[in-house]
């Protein structure tokens, strides 16, 4: 098998990780929209099935909704079987599933919640990428794994250690992974998304735990990102279109890595 095998045409079954709400729901709307057969996989059962049930059907067969925990081993062995005996393999992976963490100061975090960060981000991510990357290697077209990065990944935040700490342990997975199995026909790549509007964002922005005006002022674009952006910026990686692209990190920031200029503010360009 060549890397050329990895460039995957539609219909593909495509797995996404925390894929009932959020950037998640997007993206299993995004490739179920593409003529791909959907497989969302979220601690919420119900409301996996309900979302699957929404789609409708795809590649002629139904999308499947599963309840499954991304962070036991066990349970992520179960998803891929049952996913197998259902469709008989696997194309895509998007490592979606994620949790908010403790943000404070460092001398007031607690280790628990550290781990549970930690373990959900970055386990999940790895058992995820292992047993569907077991599968990908056994198939003549290989196949695409999309992770979740962060812009958190490359700039420090204050009071963000965890989540952090898992985003950058994303980016260098995600590196170390597409070296490993580039030959072999399997492509990894991350997305690393700035503030996206979702609902928990609106949720914060509610309760006045979240400044959106300045978060507005600090992104050279003025604004939040959309989930279904993301989802665009996913989908692409996961195509034939980036069959040459593999071991990338690609900022959906709005230009807030990028933006090395006066803090908080973007200062207006006049023109000469």
């Amino acid at each position: 098998m060549t890397a050329v095998s990895a460039a995957i045409t539609a219909p593909r079954t495509v797995l996404v990780t925390g894929g009932a709400d959020g950037i998640g729901w997007a993206t299993a709307q995004r490739f179920a929209a593409g003529g791909d057969r959907v497989v969302i996989i979220d601690l919420k059962d119900d409301l996996a099935a309900q979302r699957a049930a929404e789609l409708g059907s795809g590649a002629g067969a139904a999308h499947l909704g599963l309840g499954g925990d991304v962070t036991q081993e066990a349970s992520v062995q179960a998803v891929v079987a049952h996913v197998l005996a259902q469709t008989g393999r696997i194309d895509v992976l998007v490592n979606n599933a994620g949790i908010g963490d403790q943000p404070g100061a460092t001398v007031d975090q607690a280790v628990d919640a550290f781990d549970r960060v930690l373990s959900v981000h970055l386990r999940g991510t790895f058992l995820m990428s292992r047993e569907c990357g077991r599968v990908m290697l056994s198939q003549e077209q290989g196949g695409a794994i999309v992770n979740l990065a962060s812009i958190v990944a490359s700039a420090g935040i204050p009071g963000r250690n965890a989540y952090g700490a898992a985003k950058a342990g994303i980016v260098g997975m995600t590196k170390a992974m597409a070296v490993e199995w580039g030959a072999r026909g399997i492509r990894v790549n991350a997305v690393a998304p700035g503030y996206v509007r979702t609902a928990l964002v609106e949720k914060l922005q509610a309760q006045g735990s979240l400044n959106t005006d300045a978060i507005h002022a600090r992104t050279p674009m003025g604004r939040m990102g959309t989930p279904a952006e993301i989802a665009e910026a996913i989908a692409f990686l996961a195509s034939a279109q980036a069959s040459f692209i593999t071991g990338a990190v690609l900022a959906v920031d709005g230009g807030w890595i990028a933006h090395g200029g006066a803090i908080p503010s973007v200062p207006p360009v006049v023109a000469s």
